[in-house]
């Protein structure tokens, strides 16, 4: 009897959205039992939605994304939980294959995919490039493909993992983090095909929340001090904060980190663009922009 599966899909105001990832899932040609949970987060539950397979419940724990998820994993009670943004849409044939990927690897907590990126109507797919995603290699390079919206887990190992951690600020990275404790277990499994279209672009709710992000960017600094002993994953994050920091007018602060940027890593990509805000010779929004276009970002 395939395992049971219940999908938690966070929500805040994007009806159009949701419907359109809900459909998504439950469009899944899978043998064993699949239902849905919709939390609503800080809005308005639509009860239009409930069916014999959707639930709709509202966010009991800390507002934001982390609290919503993890409302909808305690909710359920299936063998697996999986997770999918409101914004994005699974594709044929993801639930069976990562499922299969999942029963093959009975240590394993986590299954991730690729993903399809989504920016103004271009697809460009981002994958991980392994079937098995380890705890040093996510240190190393933060896995754009390993993203929440792929996430099938074991309900019992994720409860005990910790679920999602909500005191991440305004959880950002909540994926990042959750896919590093899970690794610490047994490495994450990756079914390296593109089963998820990810939208992209300013319309995201933490697109432009740059202090957020870089109070988020400090936590994961002082929980996971190995970033800091990598010299590619110490540039990578200094340069994502001097970036936030340039991009909030904080420019002291994007000076300092653009500097132990690259003391870390010399050729971090992230400095030049850092020091062009820093500068005012451009806006991170259109640094953003340029990169979303080309499936990458900061």
């Amino acid at each position: 009897m395939p395992p049971s599966v219940g999908v938690v899909l966070p929500t805040h105001n994007r009806p159009e959205l949701l419907r359109r990832a809900l459909e998504s899932v439950l469009a899944q040609d899978y043998d064993g039992e699949l239902r849905a949970v919709v939390v609503f987060d800080r809005a308005e539950p639509d009860e239009s939605l409930v069916s014999d397979r959707v639930e709709v419940i509202v966010n009991t724990r800390e507002p934001g994304l982390a609290g919503a998820r993890n409302s909808g994993i305690l909710h359920l009670g299936t063998d697996l939980v999986a997770f999918c943004d409101d914004d994005d849409q699974w594709l044929p044939g993801k639930l069976a294959a990562q499922v299969a990927a999942l029963d093959a690897e009975p240590d394993a907590v986590l299954c991730s995919s690729g993903i399809l990126v989504d920016f103004d109507g271009r697809e460009l797919p981002r994958l991980a490039g392994t079937d098995r995603v380890t705890y040093d290699a996510l240190i190393r390079d933060r896995m754009m493909s390993v993203h929440s919206s792929t996430y099938v887990a074991r309900r019992g190992p994720l409860v005990e993992i910790g679920m999602v951690d909500e005191s991440i600020p305004g959880s950002q990275g909540e994926d990042w983090d959750l896919a590093l404790r899970a690794a610490r277990r047994s490495p994450v499994v990756n079914v390296d095909v593109p089963y998820v279209r990810v939208l992209w672009g300013l319309t995201s709710y933490y697109a432009q929340a740059w202090e957020t992000k870089v109070a988020a960017l400090e936590w994961f600094l002082d929980r996971y001090p190995e970033i800091g002993e990598v010299p590619g994953a110490a540039g990578r994050v200094y340069g994502q904060l001097a970036f936030g920091c340039a991009t909030v007018g904080r420019r002291k602060d994007a000076l300092r980190w653009s500097a132990r940027a690259l003391k870390a890593n010399p050729a971090e990509r992230r400095i030049p663009f850092a020091l062009a805000v820093a500068s005012g010779a451009v806006s991170g929004e259109r640094v953003l922009l340029a990169l979303h276009a080309r499936g990458r970002g900061i």
